[in-house]
């Protein structure tokens, strides 16, 4: 699709019958008019004018919202190449099955705390390495060969994680973290998992850092991995966890993503700023939860 199609408004039916799949077919007219579209592959929900859609039934987010005209449905052209096409049209991605490297990026350390816990403040790095030294022995049981940005109580650079995943060759990259709502907001609770914004989108997340659609990132190179793996990922914690649903979304401002010459996502566990998240995130029992649900996503 050339660039000039990928900023153009296409109708999903010609799309859809350019791919050979099934047309899309009206859901409910209320409150959202919603359509599902399906292959193979499975099901995406979407709603007219509404950046949320769903695949297979978990959350994912649009760059612009779908819109009805002339009783047809129109999507932008780099919507239809960056969500639809990698999850509706092309094979499932499967992991790399030989010789193959993850890097394993517990977030924060050292000085660098992270949020605490509302409960009794007790630290999210605290957390993210237990996460971490449980998911390594799973994932070397299937063959992967694991390595950890930090084992131990330290700082470590953003540049440095993703220095550290060059220097290893890793064939995926997956920063475990915990999240907060910035006032620290009691009822806000889930799981969500972020990869990088695709060039032209705006994103999903941006902390008053500024959005440039126009910025191309190295990790730009493998958007549709970086989606499938993200998908892969929040459907196999939502499962093990029963955790609300907030997405696989997209961020441009994350350090340890932009730069990365591999698959690359950053996971959000939990709100420890909710009392109910917090009290399953300082439990080892829900630790290992996590840790085996991204091992057996990684088979």
């Amino acid at each position: 699709m050339s660039a000039t199609a990928m900023m153009t408004w296409v109708p999903l039916n010609n799309w859809s019958a350019q791919y050979g799949i099934g047309k899309p077919h009206l859901l409910s007219n209320m409150p959202v008019i919603t359509y599902a579209i399906g292959s193979p592959n499975g099901v995406m929900v979407l709603g007219i004018g509404n950046r949320d859609a769903t695949w297979n039934g978990v959350q994912i987010d649009l760059g612009f919202e779908p819109q009805f005209i002339d009783d047809q449905i129109f999507l932008r052209g780099l919507d239809l190449q960056k969500n639809l096409e990698p999850l509706l049209c092309e094979p499932p991605w499967v992991p790399p099955q030989n010789n193959r490297v993850i890097v394993i990026d517990p977030g924060h350390g050292g000085n660098n705390s992270g949020t605490h816990s509302v409960l009794d403040e007790r630290p999210e790095k605290e957390f993210t390495l237990d996460w971490a030294r449980r998911l390594a022995p799973l994932l070397e049981q299937e063959g992967w060969q694991v390595f950890l940005t930090r084992t131990g109580d330290v700082d470590v650079p953003l540049i440095d994680r993703v220095m550290f995943a060059e220097a290893h060759h890793a064939d995926l990259f997956i920063s475990l973290h915990f999240n907060s709502t910035p006032n620290r907001d009691k009822k806000t609770r889930g799981l969500e998992t972020y990869c990088l914004t695709p060039t032209g989108m705006p994103s999903t997340l941006t902390r008053n850092y500024p959005d440039v659609w126009a910025d191309n990132f190295p990790n730009n190179a493998y958007d549709a991995q970086n989606l499938e793996l993200a998908v892969r990922l929040q459907t196999a914690l939502l499962h093990a966890t029963g955790l609300e649903d907030h997405g696989v979304n997209r961020a441009r401002f994350i350090g340890v993503l932009h730069k990365q010459h591999c698959p690359a996502v950053l996971i959000e566990a939990g709100f420890m700023s909710n009392p109910a998240d917090a009290r399953l995130i300082e439990t080892p029992e829900f630790r290992q939860k996590l840790a085996e649900a991204i091992a057996s996503a990684l088979k």
